[in-house]
């Protein structure tokens, strides 16, 4: 583990759009993470909910970056991310509960190997914590048709967390619902393609980056 003083700087990002009762239930969980050297952010994509005046007042310790409209997931985050200094982002959608320390064991294993650019937890469901959640499981793949998969969820079977995805291995894609990169890599490879305005950005970015070397 990574002595206290030589922890890269952390930003968790969370991008917003009229989300207020996902930050009201799941941010809290984000600001008890123990991980020392760490900025939370909440990016907004010009909501209407009264979200950004929920995060002020409740999470004065909370960032807050405003868009001036809804550039969808992608946009939205090549945007808030500009104007984030860190050593690694960690892209976390705002409808995910964390436990307090989440961040530690991953940057441990990023900055263990220079050619690791992204990775991502295993992911279980908030309403059957027993179970795999649909968005990303235990870590991504493609097949031989193109098409994309998860260890943990086959199409719409998602198997019980029993401890056999524990293991830490190289995957083709990491969920963009808690999406560790360096920040170095994700301006090298110029940040999720617009074109995809929600959904398959991060398999996209992943297949970018292992085309690049990385893993």
């Amino acid at each position: 583990m990574l002595q206290e003083t030589a922890m890269p700087k952390v930003a968790v990002v969370i991008l917003n759009w009229n989300g207020l009762k996902y930050l009201q239930t799941y941010l809290p969980s984000v600001v008890a993470s123990t991980y020392p050297n760490l900025e939370i952010l909440v990016g907004d994509n010009g909501s209407t909910d009264g979200s950004v005046d929920f995060v002020r007042t409740n999470f004065p310790s909370v960032k807050t970056v405003l868009n001036d409209q809804n550039y969808g997931f992608t946009g939205g985050y090549n945007r808030v991310l500009a104007q984030v200094q860190a050593d690694y982002f960690i892209l976390l959608n705002s409808d995910v509960e964390v436990v307090p320390n989440w961040i530690e064991p991953v940057i441990s294993l990023m900055e263990s190997d220079e050619l690791i650019a992204a990775a991502a937890p295993k992911i279980l469901s908030w309403q059957q914590k027993n179970k795999f959640e649909h968005a990303g499981a235990a870590g991504g793949f493609i097949d031989t048709f193109g098409y994309p998969f998860c260890r943990g969820r086959i199409f719409f079977e998602i198997e019980e967390d029993r401890g056999q995805y524990d293991q830490t291995i190289e995957v083709l894609w990491a969920s963009g619902a808690a999406l560790f990169i360096k920040q170095k890599y994700w301006e090298l490879s110029g940040g999720f393609d617009e074109r995809f305005f929600a959904h398959m950005e991060e398999i996209d970015l992943c297949w970018r980056l292992k085309n690049m070397g990385l893993k």
